[in-house]
């Protein structure tokens, strides 16, 4: 029996970032940490369980935006808009939470959780002329850098971008990105976590898709960077 034919190199590689670039359960666990002593620090002992029902609040809301499709309004104000009514609060105090506990404060954290492989993988994409990009739910540059990971990325798209407006599984993001590169959806590797989110929306839209992390193990997709790396002949 002849083996099988190997899958031919992409001409794009696109990542997902939270819980694909690094590990998101240590960082929270740090985050934590932070959020039970900060209020002490304040003199404000209530600040923290505030604080912990905004930013629940926020994630929830967005979790449910992802049936929106695209939006009818921008989605960067939306996002906030919506979970400030139903808090009761003026939505420039869920900004001001949102920025220091969710992408402020986290960035000192996230090199010590990095994936093991990845900076290894976009070196490898690179020397093989393989384009790379970012398409994540969430502002991308800060997290990159703060990871070490900015080198090599010619590429990032946030869901909240006004081209794009909609956040993952629609498929606009990742068409976005395809477009941005000239490439067809076909041409381009998806690099997620989260099966009903990456998988689903990277396939919708044409693209092949590799899972990594715990939560999409015994997923057909699933995969390691070092395993990534091998089939770019590294």
């Amino acid at each position: 029996m002849p083996p099988p034919t190997p899958r031919p190199l992409p001409r794009g590689i696109l990542f997902d970032l939270d819980g694909t670039l690094y590990r998101l359960a240590p960082v929270r666990r740090r985050m934590l940490a932070e959020l039970c002593v900060a209020p002490l620090v304040r003199f404000a002992p209530l600040e923290g369980l505030r604080t912990l029902k905004r930013l629940g609040r926020f994630r929830r809301v967005r979790e449910e935006l992802r049936e929106l499709g695209r939006a009818g309004e921008p989605l960067e104000s939306l996002q906030y808009r919506r979970p400030a009514e139903l808090l009761g609060e003026p939505e420039s105090v869920l900004r001001a939470t949102v920025a220091e506990w969710m992408f402020e404060r986290p960035l000192r954290h996230l090199a010590a959780a990095r994936r093991e492989g990845v900076r290894e993988l976009i070196d490898t994409a690179a020397a093989r002329g393989i384009a790379v990009g970012v398409f994540s739910d969430y502002p991308a540059r800060a997290k990159l850098a703060a990871l070490g990971l900015d080198a090599g990325v010619d590429l990032t798209l946030c869901a909240t971008d006004p081209e794009v407006n909609a956040f993952k599984p629609h498929p606009t993001g990742f068409l976005a990105a395809c477009e941005r590169w000239g490439f067809q959806p076909h041409e381009v590797l998806y690099v997620g976590d989260r099966i009903e989110v990456d998988h689903a929306g990277a396939v919708a839209a044409g693209l092949e898709c590799a899972l990594v992390g715990g939560e999409a193990a015994g997923h057909p997709a699933h995969t390691t960077f070092a395993e990534l790396r091998a089939r770019f002949g590294a």
